[in-house]
Order: structure tokens, then sequence, then C-alpha cells
């Protein structure tokens, strides 16, 4: 890895983005760690940063050259909110970007797929982390968790596909290396764990590891769009229920070896997750 200047973290709270600031401050690197609140981030100087409103951005880049991107969260469309940012960055003088996307979504795709198609034109460093589904959905706050937690049930429209599920302490450390190392990648990177598991997988060996009986509970496509849809804005709901079909068919079904080949190590299993997280003790 090479020294850099000042990285801002974009959801330095986050899943991703604070395990990302605290791999780069371990590694000697200066953070700005941005949030809504400027909430206080061990090692890093803490910011106040809302893609709502754009009054909060040019402060937030100030002095930074490089930036670890995590898109609004609920947004359907986040190239509208996010590449206004994006070119005010590129005239601060940032020159590297690293946006957090999904395994589901590609160039040019829905939601954050256009702000991947624009990113090489506005950086000349950049990657794109492409991440299968989280494994700590079943461990944080992610309504998988809170459901588990409640009545022991996962509900999906997944059927039985399988996922590559990924630990969000692998997609930090794969994203460390992508804003660090002395030449960005350049590339979208797709990142898994070591196999592919279905919802069916991840509820027996949740009760395996936690002597918890844990059950998922298969949903028709229009019941799980219906069941999000009181969570959270309808098309983004849509878009999720969406996501489940396609797994469905197949589309996750894969596994990589990104975080082999950037980390020099494998990337954590599920089993091997439970042993440190569980729905009962995140």
């Amino acid at each position: 890895m090479t020294t850099t200047g000042t990285t801002l973290v974009i959801g330095a709270t986050g899943t991703t983005g604070s395990r990302t600031a605290a791999r780069l401050t371990a590694a000697g690197h200066r953070v700005r760690a941005a949030s809504r609140q400027a909430t206080p981030v061990p090692g890093t100087e803490p910011v106040t940063f809302d893609w709502y409103d754009p009054a909060t951005h040019l402060d937030a880049l100030d002095g930074t050259d490089r930036v670890y991107l995590l898109p609004p969260l609920g947004e359907s469309d986040p190239a509208q909110v996010m590449l206004p940012f994006l070119h005010r960055a590129r005239a601060a003088g940032v020159h590297r970007a690293v946006l957090l996307s999904s395994s589901a979504i590609a160039r040019g795709g829905p939601a954050v797929g256009m702000v991947h198609q624009a990113l090489p034109d506005l950086f000349e460093q950049w990657a794109v982390l492409r991440p299968s589904w989280f494994m700590q959905n079943f461990t944080g706050t992610h309504a998988h968790a809170v459901s588990i937690r409640a009545d022991g049930t996962i509900w999906t429209a997944t059927g039985s596909g399988r996922v590559g599920f990924v630990d969000a302490e692998d997609i930090a450390a794969v994203a460390v290396h992508a804003l660090t190392d002395e030449h960005g990648p350049n590339t979208d990177l797709i990142l898994t764990g070591p196999e592919a598991l279905s919802y069916d997988d991840i509820a027996t060996i949740i009760t395996e590891a936690t002597d918890r009986p844990v059950a998922h509970r298969r949903l028709p496509y229009e019941h799980m769009r219906d069941r999000l849809t009181a969570l959270m804005p309808v098309e983004f709901a849509a878009m999720l229920a969406d996501m489940d079909r396609a797994i469905a068919e197949g589309s996750e079904d894969r596994v990589t070896d990104t975080v082999q080949r950037l980390t020099g190590r494998p990337p954590r299993s599920f089993r091997a997750l439970l042993e440190k997280e569980t729905p009962w003790n995140d």
C-alpha cells in the first residue's frame, strides 16, 4: 500500500463505512468521517455530511483527495443526488473514488448503476465494490435480523436460490486496498464469501450455531413486495423484491476470488462470523 492524503468516508458510522474508517486509521491513514450528525469515530476527524444538503458538501471535501461513497439509503434514483456531489469532489481535488454498489446492479443498471457508469469519466482512479448480500443482515439491524430476534423467522421471495453472502469486514478490507494501493483498480469488483448459501441454509446454520430455532419462510413475490412496502418507499420495496425474485432464478449463485486476490486471505465463512456475531449479541 501507499501513503495517502486524506480520505473522506461517507457513511462512516454504517456497516461498511465504520469498518473501512477503522482499518484506514489503524494503517495510519488520515480519515474524515462523514455523517449527518458528525458523529465521533475513533481516530478520525468527524464532519457533517448530508447527501440532500449541498451546503455540507464542500466543507466535508476540504483537504480530501479520496472518497468512499455510500449511496443515500432508500433512494431509488441516487444518481440525481450523487452526481452533483461527485462533480464538486473532482473540482475540489479528489482524484480517487470508491463506490459501494451491489452484485445485483451492473454498470448502467438501475439505481446506483447509473453512478457506476459515470464514475470512470469523473475520476482518474476509481473502483466500484459490488458485494453480494451482507452476512450482517442476519446479526445487525436489518429486517432479517429483527425478524430472527422477534420470532425466529426469515422472510424472503428467494425460494431455494443461493447467495454468496459476504462479511462486511471483508468488504472493508477490499475498500481499503481500493482506496490506498498505489494504483486504483479502475474496475468493478464483485465480492462474495467462500460459499453460496440458500436462505434455508442460513436458517439451518444459525439454528446449529446458536441452539435457537430459525426458519426460512418462502413468500410469493407479491407478498414480499407488499411486506417491504410497509417498511420503505414503494419504489425501493419493489426493487428489493425484484432482487429476491432474481435470486430465486439463480442470479447470485456464485463465488469469486476477489477478497483472496486483493487481501491475501480467504473471505470469512458465515459459520465463522457467527462465532463472533449472532442475532442475539451483536
